[in-house]
This record gives C-alpha cells, sequence and structure tokens, in this order.
C-alpha cells in the first residue's frame, strides 16, 4: 500500500482507527452456554423429558379431565360453608388456582369471593404462620 491510501482523508475529523472486531465465534447474546454453575444449559436431562415434562412410572400418559364440582353435584359456594371452601384453600390460606381444583371460570370467581367474605368475617384465615 501507498502512503497515500494510509493517510486520512483530507478533511476528515476522525484521526483514530476504527476498532478491529474479535472473530471468537461468539452469538449476539453471550458466549458459551454454560449457566452460573458451570454446567452446560443443554444437558443431557433435557433429551430424557419429552414436551410435558418427565414421564411418570405406571401411567399410560392419559389423564383424567378434572371437571367443576360445583356444575356437577348443583352446589353453590357459600362463606357460611367453610369446611366446604377448606378445600380450595392451601394450608398457608392461599386460595388454590382452576386448574388445581378443577372448577370452572364462572365458580371460581364466585368461590373467590366466598372466601374473600369468609376471610372477612374470620370463618377462614387469611395466613396460617
Amino acid at each position: 500500500m501507498s502512503e497515500e491510501a494510509k493517510a486520512p482523508a483530507a478533511g476528515s475529523t476522525n484521526t483514530r482507527p476504527a476498532p478491529q472486531r474479535q472473530n471468537d465465534n461468539r452469538s449476539y447474546g453471550g458466549g458459551d452456554n454454560r449457566d452460573r454453575d458451570g454446567r452446560d444449559s443443554r444437558d443431557s436431562r433435557d433429551r430424557r423429558r419429552g414436551p410435558g415434562g418427565p414421564r411418570r412410572p405406571g401411567g399410560s400418559g392419559m389423564f383424567r379431565k378434572k371437571v367443576c364440582r360445583f356444575c356437577t353435584q348443583n352446589l353453590k359456594a357459600d362463606y357460611k360453608d367453610f369446611d366446604g371452601l377448606r378445600r380450595f384453600i392451601t394450608e398457608r390460606g392461599k386460595i388454590l388456582p382452576r386448574r388445581i381444583t378443577g372448577t370452572c371460570a364462572k365458580h371460581q370467581r364466585t368461590l373467590s369471593t366466598e372466601i374473600k367474605k369468609a376471610r372477612v368475617l374470620a370463618y377462614l384465615p387469611f395466613e396460617k404462620k
């Protein structure tokens, strides 16, 4: 190369050379696939697991659909029936979600309001320590 090619163009204010890019074969998000513990995030555990989690022994893969107890048995959620409401809260006093109890959306809303009424009237605890 000649001297004219290395010299900056006339009228150019940038005298610093352009930064050199390192080619270290890393993806944009950052380096190797290691967790904080130093394990490879693409561990062999992932290959044993299916899309729904690890298989449980003795199961055929089919599960029984949960049905709403209030719809099938024509029950009504009542704040005075604290023994019935106790089935829908955890030991710590939290309201169980629909996917655990199997109640429909309509009855889950009424159930949560009845549990909250029972808490205010001290039939059920707000929290167990």
